[in-house]
């Protein structure tokens, strides 16, 4: 069966994430996958759906079309399903104009309404889309090849390095943590800030390790780390967050430290898998113990490996989409 993918480009994190990480194991169950990125101009806007009638399934991630562009993409598909990761009916946290949105509210509601399957990163934002939506609505989980990963070596001889991945956008968040990350260079000798990024901070007493992020390196920058960070701010949009990094570290065979909000509490099994923290003090004494207990990060990161192999590989979330368009293309094709 054949499944064409609208959103942004193959190589959107997203878009390799979420789906043509999946593709090799879709291929096995029967299902090919391509990947159309939405068009940029009115003409290619009209001309989009000649290319989803020969779809058995279109798989729209993301984005938020309006009526017109949701009511000839309708049409087009014979199955239409939306596969998304983010509160995307919300501005983010950084939006001077606050997190409602009217339009995106309205077309969310109505992207979500047209479709026969909504798949949802997380539990919360499948419960939001279940308010406007009769139809299936699955979470699948965003996902990593733990393969990719070699396992970070906890020794001791070198100071302790603490790591945070993402974009230049997230950056933002982890700026706003700047005061206990500066507590942390103050309280935690030798502990040092390793940034895979493709911009970086600066702080006055905590040593930063730039590593522009690259797709062939990005992997191997975090195997060789020692315990990775992650901070969100406590509101709606951020809610909503997959958790892409903190699956990374464990992929990588690291302790996470992160505060409790959203799927983090999922992700990281305070006391077994790495601790959550929130106020400062709780930073501290977390980074503090974990740079001092090469052992300690060792069994943390095994725990975090092991547990991502079983229910956040990309085998576990292929398996899952496999079964979702097995109940919902079947009974078409019967």
């Amino acid at each position: 069966m054949k499944l064409v993918a609208v959103g942004e480009s193959a190589g959107h994190v997203c878009c390799r994430y979420r789906l043509l990480a999946f593709a090799p194991i879709l291929a096995k169950a029967g299902y090919t996958l391509d990947v159309v990125p939405f068009p940029d101009t009115a003409w290619g806007r009209l001309t989009l759906g000649r290319q989803l009638r020969a779809a058995d399934a279109v798989i729209l991630q993301r984005r938020l079309l309006s009526d017109f562009e949701l009511g000839r993409v309708r049409r087009a598909a014979k199955v239409l399903v939306f596969d998304f990761d983010d509160a995307v009916w919300l501005r983010d946290s950084y939006s001077a104009k606050g997190f409602a949105d009217r339009r995106r509210d309205a077309r969310f509601r109505a992207t979500v309404a047209a479709c026969d399957l909504v798949v949802a990163g997380n539990a919360y934002l499948a419960e939001h889309a279940r308010r406007f939506t009769g139809k299936p609505v699955e979470v699948i989980p965003t996902c990593v090849d733990v393969a990719r990963y070699t396992v970070a070596l906890h020794t001791e001889d070198r100071n302790v390095r603490l790591v945070w991945v993402g974009s230049r956008s997230t950056l933002r968040g982890l700026d706003r943590f700047r005061d206990v990350l500066e507590q942390l260079g103050q309280s935690v000798p030798g502990v040092r800030l390793r940034l895979i990024c493709d911009d970086f901070l600066q702080f006055d007493n905590l040593l930063v390790e730039k590593c522009p992020w690259s797709e062939a390196t990005e992997a191997r920058d975090l195997s060789e780390s020692d315990i990775g960070v992650s901070w969100i701010p406590d509101d709606p949009w951020s809610r909503g967050k997959c958790g892409l990094k903190i699956l990374q570290y464990q992929a990588a065979g690291l302790p996470v430290v992160t505060n409790p909000v959203g799927v983090h509490s999922e992700l990281v099994q305070s006391g077994r898998t790495g601790v959550l923290a929130t106020e400062p003090h709780e930073w501290i004494d977390a980074v503090r113990t974990l740079a001092a207990q090469p052992l300690t990060r060792r069994v943390y990161g095994t725990a975090a490996r092991e547990r991502v192999a079983r229910d956040y590989s990309v085998t576990a979330g292929a398996l899952r989409w496999v079964e979702a368009l097995q109940r919902l293309l079947k009974p078409r094709g019967a």
